[in-house]
């Protein structure tokens, strides 16, 4: 069974997904900029880190309601 949570879209190109596939975690991150990422997690607190390496709070000094709601989405998978 694969359960598919959506972090967040500003478009067709901005866009980031959480697959949970059994035991693993598949999330997909994609950007105008970068095109297409996929990291792999074997668990929840893996993923976390990432996700705070990824999105720290210093970058969203002057949007602290979007970080909190990417880190709210996140905890939610």
């Amino acid at each position: 069974m694969i359960k598919k949570h959506e972090i967040y879209k500003t478009d067709k190109w901005n866009m980031m997904t959480v697959e949970v596939q059994g035991k693993y975690i598949v999330l997909r991150e994609i950007s105008d900029q970068w095109g297409e990422e996929t990291h792999t997690f074997l668990s929840r607190p893996a993923m976390m880190q990432w996700v705070n390496n990824r999105f720290n709070k210093e970058s969203y000094k002057d949007n602290e309601e979007e970080y909190k709601n990417i880190i709210a989405a996140f905890k939610q998978v």
